[in-house]
């Protein structure tokens, strides 16, 4: 896949590369002491920046970027600033490097290695977060609480999420973090050239226009007395219309009602779900078998008609919730499933 880095970026600026030789942390941190910026907006600093835990300002452009959460690392890499310290992948990678491949395709095109990896399995490592001695951290997309948040602005300047934990959507989080590192004009690009992209992966199935569809989560197949969806405030549902596909009514009063990034309904409320017309969710076959086995589940019109995209824990399967640099590799797999789903291809 191509690169996502910005033409004025590759062409006008170097990358800000990592020169580590080590593998281990202090290794990576020391040699993120060599590195310099890069970008070419013009931007004046200080910048403030609003956001749902408090207000951010950043005195100076920001030369040690540490990134915190789910992908934020992917908007300093697609506008050629390698992180000095970034979350370990925790889904969909399937060859254990903590990185996901569009990340490592990046990092080798930027000559960089591979920055400090937090590993956030039990929640945010403070001190190795530190020990990276960042200027600014980015969590546009997270679920940062008030004391984690109160805890990281300790250490630097940090930027978290405008609105709700878990539910910035892919432009929000690459404006938030661009404008934080002084480059907001490489972001409004990128945004465009992404936007440019997905219209074209559309546009090769037009028959995909409309269809309703939503997605199922937290499945366990041995208890199917309640049906888990994402709700429209999710970024998962919130990509179902970048790709013209449509919210079920059903889904759109659910989530009013849930007030968060997902919800429930007991199994026997299914026939609320009758206009679903599409069903994404993670999972393989022995989800449909259940599905299609169930007394309750298998009334509604999606399961019937098979109209199931089943997303692996394999880089694929990270399709359906969209950043700055996964976008471009996944997108055509992505549309290509929904569109067979849909019986539309």
């Amino acid at each position: 896949m191509r690169s996502l880095r910005l033409l004025t970026v590759s062409l006008g600026a170097a990358a800000l590369v990592l020169s580590a030789c080590g593998s281990s942390e202090d290794d990576a941190a020391a040699a993120a002491d060599d590195t310099t910026s890069t970008g070419s907006s013009s931007a004046e600093f200080p910048i403030t920046i609003e956001h749902a835990l408090g207000t951010t300002t950043i005195e100076e452009k920001p030369e040690r970027v540490a990134t915190v959460a789910w992908a934020n690392h992917e908007v300093p890499l697609a506008l050629g600033v390698v992180p000095v310290g970034m979350a370990a992948a925790n889904f969909g990678d399937d060859d254990g490097d903590g990185l996901l491949p569009w990340v490592s395709d990046e990092l080798e095109e930027l000559g960089a290695e591979t920055p400090v990896l937090f590993d956030e399995t039990d929640g945010i490592d403070f001190e190795a977060v530190a020990d990276t001695e960042p200027d600014v951290i980015l969590a546009s997309y997270s679920g940062l609480t008030q004391e984690d948040y109160d805890t990281l602005s300790e250490i630097a300047p940090t930027v978290a999420y405008p609105e709700a934990p878990w539910s910035t959507e892919w432009r929000d989080m690459i404006l938030q973090s661009s404008e934080a590192m002084g480059m907001a004009e490489e972001g409004e690009e990128l945004v465009a050239e992404l936007e440019g992209e997905i219209t074209e992966a559309v546009d090769a199935h037009p028959g995909l226009a409309g269809k309703k569809t939503m997605f199922l989560t937290h499945v366990d197949t041995g208890d199917l007395s309640e049906v888990s969806y994402y709700t429209t405030l999710d970024t998962r549902a919130k990509f179902f219309t970048d790709l013209g596909l449509a919210t079920p009514a059903s889904i759109e009063e659910a989530s009013q009602e849930a007030g968060q990034f997902s919800g429930t309904l007991s199994a026997e409320q299914v026939d609320k779900l009758d206009d679903v017309e599409v069903i994404v969710t993670y999972g393989d076959q022995e989800l449909v078998d259940a599905l299609q086995g169930d007394p309750l589940l298998s009334k509604m019109p999606a399961v019937q008609d098979d109209a199931i995209v089943l997303l692996p824990n394999t880089p694929l399967g990270t399709a359906a919730n969209p950043t700055p640099l996964s976008i471009s590799y996944v997108l055509e797999d992505y549309v290509d499933m929904l569109a067979k789903a849909a019986g539309v291809e």
